[in-house]
């Protein structure tokens, strides 16, 4: 998931609209705060891709340090994916500490239908084990699901998750999704959320609390932005 996407060029040809919008974004929560996904930020996120656990539930494969820095750069540039990584908002806001020492995970959306570009694919992975549990991949869930119907445009989201991961699978049905389907070959469960009137409201209203700032703003007062 993380590398793979075999339409690649045509894809981008046919969205003009660049996910690069969320560049100079940061969402703080009560529990997370999402910022955009840099160059300072991969080596920590290259050392939790180690993990085989890590590797299974996001079906990746480990990657060399260089080919992670690659990553970062196409991910940034790809016209159909949006990626924030998730800050311990505490640890982050309270006690000043850099992005690398207060990240836990990240969530990701990826617009996979040629045909619909209001349909967004969401993941979330909380990689500190001493995170799970806690709400932080809840709370980041719903900031990237406002985020991508605020800014976006998604009027629609799948999550598709590996059976073996019931937590995942049930906090997803506990944020409305519903279960659509099982790839028995990809041991894969696909969950559905359309969003109405009546969703969009309550996403709204779950998010309320959230405040945006400029992350450039945050990082310059901090000693410097990195890409």
């Amino acid at each position: 998931l993380r590398g793979a996407d075999p339409q690649g060029a045509a894809l981008r040809a046919l969205r003009p609209r660049a996910m690069r919008v969320n560049q100079n974004t940061a969402l703080r929560g009560e529990k997370v705060t999402l910022v955009p996904y840099t160059s300072a930020h991969v080596r920590r996120y290259h050392e939790w891709m180690q993990s085989e656990e890590l590797q299974r539930l996001t079906a990746s494969e480990a990657l060399s340090l260089e080919q992670e820095y690659e990553m970062q750069r196409s991910w940034r540039d790809d016209a159909d994916k949006c990626t924030f990584i998730v800050l311990d908002t505490e640890q982050w806001c309270e006690q000043a500490r850099g992005d690398e020492d207060c990240m836990v995970g990240d969530v990701n959306l990826f617009l996979t239908d040629t045909e619909d570009p209001t349909l967004g694919e969401i993941e979330i992975m909380i990689a500190e084990p001493s995170y799970r549990g806690r709400g932080f991949g809840k709370e980041a869930t719903l900031m990237m699901m406002s985020y991508g119907v605020t800014d976006l445009g998604i009027t629609k989201f799948e999550a598709k998750i590996g059976q073996e991961n019931e937590a995942s699978i049930c906090m997803f049905k506990k944020l409305h999704f519903k279960e659509v389907s099982v790839n028995s070959v990809f041991q894969e469960v696909t969950l559905r959320l359309d969003i109405s009137d009546q969703e969009r409201q309550w996403l709204l209203d779950q998010t309320k609390h959230v405040k945006r700032k400029s992350y450039m703003e945050v990082k310059l007062a901090a000693g410097g932005p990195e890409t």
